[in-house]
């Protein structure tokens, strides 16, 4: 994103801060309203462009009367016309498209017009009419809202905070999403792991469409047309080229596999900006409290199964005892808990999970706690802890974490025995970003100290060995001296047992003995004597000096 779409965005933002919206995810939010505005005007383009073209479907999101509805039919409008028009007109015609266009629909639903203002409102307006969307790759437009979600501060979000990219990025690596696997994040806030979840699986297929419209390469030559002249009239056209025996992602189902949840409606509609911005529009976002026995979703997406689940759950606060779900796997009322129980219970046989929690919930020596994590070890195989630095969600907070990466086995452990046999353990100390420094609402980085790729790469030998072989060395084990201080060990299931299930990294971690001294003893203790010597004199003398 270039310098000048980054002045354009601090132009909207200090336009609506000095118009009175100040709270940074209301104007995020009304931000987004408009975005996605115009984003539909500049599709209904694109449709009508493919109808010419004979590529269409003949459907459009503003038919007849409804056209002006249309961001390019109203937003030349102007007071408090253009305010009410916006407001109790557009708002109220996106949410009724319940059956053409549910997504949006939802979107829209319970929406409010904050932007009081009718000359704020214009201002905006106009800074976005000047950005021409369709021009602009998934990247670029998925930079422009992860810029203003840098806007988003611990207060904004209620005690949540974003992950930072590096950490769900490897994250994602270790449970490595694919074609097919459905993907949830039951936290989503501002939909960071959904996001780079698709990211990952489209990058396995370097040709593959990161953005709608999508035909196959032999959409030009039935067409008489060069890709040259497609592009002029559909700026925005993918093709897939498909390798020997290469899968072509169904972009559709791809969307369809993608779930998130979120407690607040303001988060979800932020998220589902987020993931229309890269291109991703049909995701299954619903807001909810998947916590609560009250939390608003149906039988189906209570039961539902994943196979992969990527979360950075709040873990801040306490929920009441008759609230919580009857069916989740533990009686805390702790919330790091509750969405760790969440978890197990929503994982697909054979699915992984990714999960920050809080360092206290792998020593936590509550009856929950400990029951807990015997379930986790019991029932599925817990494959790695990885302790993250304090500072790594700085500003928002210095809270210390882990990841706890875990698969559910496709077939559950036999009566006494464990799915899990041993844990890998390992340690970052460094990020790639400075821990103490803060510039731009961030953590300048420091790419020559980063313990990431290493990770990442002794994480790959041990998906090699089919999680048999852990690098490392065993728990209490006594390096050589003068070795590096070890990054990775592991522990036997048993060794874990037997401390309460306790799973801090640190409480396994093995020592480096020290170096044996070259030094004759004998030579010590003639040193030693000798010292003893000059200080009984020396007081012998004070004494003396005392009695005198």
């Amino acid at each position: 994103m270039d310098q000048s779409l980054r002045r354009k965005l601090d132009q909207i933002t200090n336009i609506l801060w000095a118009g009175g919206v100040t709270n940074p995810v209301t104007y995020i939010e009304q931000i987004s309203y408009l975005i996605y505005l115009k984003l539909l005007d500049e599709e209904e383009a694109d449709r009508e462009i493919r109808d010419r073209l004979g590529a269409g479907r003949g459907t459009r999101l503003f038919p007849g009367q409804a056209e002006r509805f249309r961001w390019s039919k109203w937003r030349f409008k102007s007071g408090e016309g253009l305010r009410d028009f916006v407001r109790d007109e557009v708002f109220r015609y996106m949410a009724s498209l319940v059956k053409d266009e549910p997504q949006v629909a939802e979107y829209f639903r319970d929406a409010v017009l904050e932007i009081v203002d009718p000359n704020v409102l214009k201002q905006v307006i106009d800074e976005l009419d000047a950005i021409d969307f369709r021009k602009l790759g998934p990247d670029i437009k998925g930079d422009i809202f992860e810029y203003l979600l840098t806007h988003l501060g611990q207060s904004a979000l209620n005690g949540q905070f974003r992950t930072p990219r590096q950490i769900r990025a490897f994250m994602i690596e270790m449970v490595d999403p694919d074609l097919g696997d459905t993907v949830y994040d039951p936290a989503c806030g501002t939909a960071g792991f959904l996001i780079d979840a698709v990211d990952h699986i489209l990058a396995r297929y370097s040709e593959a469409p990161q953005q709608l419209p999508i035909y196959g390469e032999d959409w030009l030559e039935q067409r008489g047309r060069t890709l040259a002249e497609a592009k002029a009239e559909i700026p925005n056209l993918q093709l897939y080229k498909k390798g020997p025996g290469e899968k072509i992602p169904d972009w559709g189902r791809l969307e369809a596999s993608i779930y998130g949840t979120d407690v607040s409606r303001q988060m979800m509609r932020i998220s589902m900006m987020n993931l229309v911005l890269h291109g991703i529009r049909h995701a299954r976002l619903k807001r909810g409290n998947v916590l609560s026995e009250m939390s608003g979703l149906t039988e189906e997406d209570l039961n539902r199964r994943y196979a992969v689940i990527l979360s950075n759950p709040p873990f801040a606060g306490q929920i009441p005892r008759e609230s919580i779900r009857q069916d989740l796997p533990s009686k805390s009322k702790k919330s790091e808990l509750l969405f760790l129980a969440l978890m197990l219970r929503s994982l697909a046989p054979g699915g992984r999970c990714a999960v920050v929690v809080p360092e206290g919930a792998l020593f936590g020596s509550t009856g929950a706690h400990k029951d807990l994590r015997e379930k986790l070890l019991r029932g599925y195989e817990l494959q790695a802890v990885v302790s993250l630095p304090a500072g790594v969600f700085k500003p928002y907070a210095g809270v210390k974490t882990s990841v706890l990466v875990f698969r559910r086995p496709v077939t559950e452990p036999g009566e006494g025995e464990a799915a899990t046999k041993h844990v890998w353990f390992y340690e970052i100390r460094n990020d790639g970003y400075d821990p103490d420094k803060i510039q731009g609402g961030g953590r300048p980085e420091t790419p020559e100290q980063n313990d990431i790729p290493g990770l990442l790469t002794a994480w790959a030998e041990y998906k090699a060995s089919r999680f048999q072989e852990p690098p490392g060395a065993e728990a209490g084990a006594v390096l050589e001296p003068g070795s590096d201080e070890p990054r990775c060990w592991w522990a036997s299931f048993e060794t874990i047992a037997e401390n309460d299930y306790n799973l801090a990294a640190s409480r396994y971690k093995p020592r480096v003995a020290e170096e044996v001294p070259d030094e004759d003893p004998a030579e010590l203790i003639r040193e030693v004597l000798m010292i003893e010597r000059e200080i009984t004199v020396g007081l012998e003398k004070l004494l003396s000096e005392i009695e005198q």
